[in-house]
């Protein structure tokens, strides 16, 4: 198919923990929302029948946002942002902790509403998904509309949809009317609705990258769409030179991938304060092996084993380090699990505090598929 009659959806749930949320508690509609707290933070049901809140002025510790109504994100509050910082913004925010296995049912229903319609589906993220509406004949804004329906009536919640010739470009629009947005762009209204816009609009810009363009005198789109390739090439590798010089003309050649499968599985923490790794050893146990029993059962409910353990460990002062080893034979057992990244661990000298801790599995493979599959990579013996 020509790339410029491509017709790829990028779809985004809105606000999405948050508004996930608001269904349990709709007594907060309309009120600045954070997600982040910890599990003492759970709402209280009082003698008269109300709920207590906990405010962000509640929260003492280290923690970041999930994510926030737009109520608060006009506060100043976003995601990743430290909880505590928030509190400053914000201190009467309603604050919630944070409940994934709620947020993966409402993932599932509105995922399984958008394939009745359309089953060309990339999975990317608890929250979003891309659609290849190519193959549809049905006319594209009557579709859109039809989507963002289904998800309504599956779920009760908003989306905003971006359709557009390529992936690249439906990302970007799903973002421009948010919240419930519908935006539909061809490769004629780059220069108008997308070149104007920030260099860190274009998936795959981070903040370095922005950082570094704004010092060469790049900060819209189409200001890097004028930069030469060359000029790029002085200042950022080959390849990445290329794709920035591409992405802001809005080229993409990437397929909608379906049915793609994981390449790891993995759990992490951020400890509320620096551990010591002997003083506070019993408390690093607990949480390294709650963090190994996680990543199985996440397995186990994805139909996946993995070969790999890895961990990953980032210090008091933010270095980051992992270490992995591979197994005799894929396995989704805690247990073994659990041996392997204490192998790991025992590769890794431990003389700072450590502030974060985190378990992956990766070389997967379905679990129909683990009994035909002969080890063939380098193992590392484990020690009993």
């Amino acid at each position: 198919m020509n790339a410029s009659s491509r017709r790829i959806a990028h779809l985004d749930m809105d606000a999405f923990y948050a508004s996930v949320e608001l269904l349990r508690y709709p007594e907060l509609h309309g009120l600045p929302v954070v997600i982040g707290g910890r599990n003492e933070h759970q709402p209280v049901m009082q003698a008269d029948g109300r709920r207590h809140f906990y405010r962000l002025r509640d929260y003492v510790g280290r923690g970041v946002i999930t994510t926030a109504t737009y109520e608060a994100r006009a506060l100043g509050v976003h995601s990743a942002m430290g909880v505590m910082k928030a509190a400053q913004l914000a201190p009467d925010a309603i604050l919630l902790p944070v409940d994934f296995a709620i947020y993966r049912h409402y993932s599932r229903l509105f995922k399984a509403a958008v394939a009745g319609i359309s089953p060309q589906i990339e999975d990317s993220g608890i929250d979003e998904i891309y659609i290849d509406l190519g193959d549809l004949p049905d006319e594209i804004l009557p579709l859109a509309k039809c989507i963002k329906q289904a998800v309504k009536d599956a779920t009760g919640l908003s989306c905003s949809i971006g359709i557009a010739p390529n992936k690249l470009l439906s990302k970007i629009c799903s973002d421009l009317e948010k919240p419930d947005g519908l935006t539909i762009l061809d490769m004629s209204d780059i220069p108008q609705r997308i070149w104007p816009l920030p260099v860190h609009k274009i998936n795959g810009i981070g903040p370095k990258a922005a950082t570094k363009l704004a010092l060469l005198g790049i900060t819209t789109i189409a200001e890097l769409a004028q930069a030469d390739l060359s000029f790029l090439q002085l200042h950022f590798g080959r390849s990445y030179s290329i794709w920035l010089y591409e992405a802001s003309r809005g080229i993409d050649s990437r397929p909608v991938i379906i049915d793609a499968e994981p390449k790891s599985i993995s759990r992490e923490t951020t400890f509320e304060r620096d551990l010591h790794p002997r003083q506070d050893r019993s408390e690093l146990s607990a949480a390294f092996t709650a963090l190994c029993i996680q990543v199985a059962d996440d397995l186990k409910r994805k139909g996946y084993v993995g070969r790999t353990v890895c961990i990953k460990l980032r210090f008091e002062d933010f270095h980051t380090l992992t270490r992995d080893c591979s197994l005799t034979a894929h396995t989704g057992d805690p247990v073994l699990i659990r041996r392997a990244a204490g192998e790991c661990l025992r590769r890794v000298p431990l003389q700072k505090r450590i502030r974060l801790l985190g378990i992956k599995v990766t070389t997967l493979c379905s679990v129909n598929a683990a009994s035909g599959i002969e080890s063939r990579q380098r193992e590392l013996p484990l020690l009993p």
